[in-house]
């Protein structure tokens, strides 16, 4: 790359770093890549963090040492997600889209990817502070989800199926319950798809019972890998307790009441945002 202006050096020196989130980058590298001195470039990162933390953008860590750097960590303010969360909620109480079986049409905004990224970042702050290997989710509507999450966290993604495919190669299938409807389903994993012992955070859609995500639970159980946490970003709130199969989950939006007959719903924000943390 040519020598650049340091105005032009911090745009593209912030891009470099967005486009690689928790990655590290060492000092030498930047200087190389700039053909700039350290001591320069270490002001540059100095600035960048400063924004970043201002702005609500993410967290910029420096790491000490030969082999250190600075490594960039997508974050969203509280305070920032809960004003997006309100405004999906308003969006998600639209009477059209209130289903049979009190569930809500969001396919549309599982497509926009505006809304997607917010959301991955969301999921990204509420777990970043816990070792994760990649992020499993289900077919079909959990998938976008999955990875706007994957790409804040910059790990892989796995995809549970609902049965077995030739493409995938050799697969563990196993039954499951399904806390809804309570009838026995299927689900299946190409064993290459996943290490022995990696640590996964489960990201959902909806979440009535918590059938299906016990299902990825009980799955992970299969390959000896841990359930780092589990995120959703909609809850059912019409679920007693002791109804609920998952005691331990994040929820980003809580579906407190359906109305099937006057096709009215009310969303409130989730878990993540009444919790102390």
């Amino acid at each position: 790359m040519k020598k650049l202006k340091r105005s032009s050096r911090l745009v593209e020196m912030t891009q470099y770093l967005l486009a690689r989130p928790h990655t590290l980058i060492s000092l030498t590298a930047f200087a190389e890549r700039y053909q700039s001195a350290k001591s320069s470039i270490s002001e540059d990162l100095a600035i960048i963090k400063e924004v970043f933390e201002e702005e609500g953008i993410g967290q910029l860590h420096t790491l000490a040492g030969a082999a250190g750097g600075v490594k960039f960590r997508p974050m969203m303010p509280k305070e920032t997600s809960l004003s997006i969360i309100e405004r999906i909620c308003e969006t998600l109480q639209q009477p059209d889209r209130v289903l049979p079986g009190g569930y809500l049409y969001m396919t549309d905004m599982l497509g926009q990817p505006e809304v997607l990224a917010d959301i991955g970042k969301m999921f990204a702050t509420a777990f970043a502070d816990r070792s994760i290997d990649l992020i499993m989710t289900v077919e079909t509507k959990g998938i976008p989800l999955a990875y706007a999450t994957a790409a804040c966290m910059n790990i892989p993604v796995v995809i549970v199926r609902r049965d077995n495919k030739v493409t995938e190669g050799s697969a563990v299938s196993i039954n499951y319950v399904s806390g809804s409807t309570k009838r026995i389903q299927t689900m299946s994993l190409a064993r290459r798809a996943l290490k022995e012992q990696s640590r996964v955070l489960i990201i959902d859609d909806f979440m009535k019972v918590g059938g299906t995500i016990q299902g990825m639970i009980d799955l992970l159980h299969e390959f000896n890998a841990t359930v780092a946490g589990v995120g959703v970003f909609v809850e059912s709130g019409e679920i007693e307790n002791d109804e609920r199969l998952l005691k331990e989950y994040v929820s980003l939006a809580k579906l407190t009441a359906v109305d099937l007959k006057m096709k009215q719903a009310e969303i409130v924000p989730g878990n993540y945002f009444t919790s102390e943390s």
